[in-house]
């Protein structure tokens, strides 16, 4: 069967995998509007199947349950919205020296429901996962449109998205507790391969995968032999465990010509996933536009669009 769809090239399903990194997931957002311009074409019809981490899967899911156009998803990514999602706990300004999260999941749960309602993540029209990780079963999590029916769309955002120290742990409606998928697999490209080949069972799979920008700022390996707790979590040590050029490599590998990566050095942006000033917005953006300029051209010609 793998071996008959080798020939029929037309009938490739694609993939939007979209990794996570807080804030910095406007860049994809804005990426994709550009595509959206230039093509005709929305998100939501381009591709077949839709798989994100983190603030990804938000992305993700926005593309999927309200069939959200990139420019229309570009005005969910807002100051206010980003600071209503972002209230801080009562002891929020100490993050790194008390036992509380940075921010509470209330005020970022009446925001989504502006957008979501009480929609269930199975009642997209395609096939869409987001990825978790279950901290009781110590193994990560998919919560998906055709496996999850009584999954919220709030709670399976809230799960993807809960990072450790930012987010408290999430209690879905199956009774497992979650955390932001991103500590399993920040860019969920494999992963997503592997569900789609698996949903439309066939090999002949393309995976168009967007990045949220790489710290390539080298450590100072002497000094970082001193750092402590605070030291570490300075330097962005939950992007060096979130970093994702392994599974890129992986797939790259296994897929050649069939996946697509966008992605570049963030330059000028602030590595912290929550810095929502107007500045580092700003410059989110630019990098956007920046991967459509390096990108563009051989996307829509990967995707077949032209």
């Amino acid at each position: 069967m793998f071996l008959l769809d080798f020939f029929k090239k037309k009938d490739f399903k694609k993939v939007l995998s979209l990794d996570g990194g807080g804030v910095r997931a406007l860049a994809a957002v804005i990426f994709l509007k550009q595509l959206e311009k230039e093509t005709g074409k929305s998100v939501f019809d381009i591709f077949d199947f839709f798989m994100g981490v983190s603030a990804g899967g938000l992305n993700a899911l926005h593309f999927t349950i309200n069939k959200t156009s990139a420019e229309k998803l570009e005005d969910f990514w807002v100051n206010d919205n980003l600071a209503m999602s972002m209230q801080k706990s009562f002891w929020g300004q100490a993050i790194f020296l008390n036992s509380k999260p940075k921010y509470n999941n209330e005020s970022k749960t009446a925001l989504l429901k502006d957008y979501f309602e009480n929609k269930l993540i199975a009642h997209s029209d395609k096939p869409v996962s987001v990825l978790s990780y279950d901290v009781e079963k110590r193994k990560p999590r998919l919560i998906s449109s055709y496996d999850d029916s009584n999954i919220s769309v709030i709670s399976a955002i809230n799960a993807t998205s809960a990072a450790p120290l930012y987010y408290p742990t999430v209690k879905i409606e199956d009774g497992s507790w979650l955390i932001d998928g991103g500590v399993v697999a920040n860019n969920p490209s494999l992963i997503g391969y592997n569900e789609a080949r698996n949903y439309f069972k066939t090999s002949n799979i393309k995976v168009f995968s967007i990045g949220t920008g790489l710290n390539s700022k080298g450590l100072d390996g002497k000094s970082s032999a001193e750092w402590g707790p605070i030291g570490w979590l300075r330097n962005d040590i939950l992007g060096i465990l979130s970093e994702t050029q392994y599974d890129h490599e992986t797939l790259s590998d296994l897929l050649n010509d069939d996946y697509f990566r966008v992605n570049s050095s963030m330059k000028e942006i602030n590595f912290s996933i929550d810095d929502y000033s107007y500045k580092n917005l700003e410059e989110i953006k630019k990098m956007g536009l920046f991967w459509w300029s390096e990108f563009g051209d051989r996307a829509i010609k990967f995707l077949n669009l032209n």
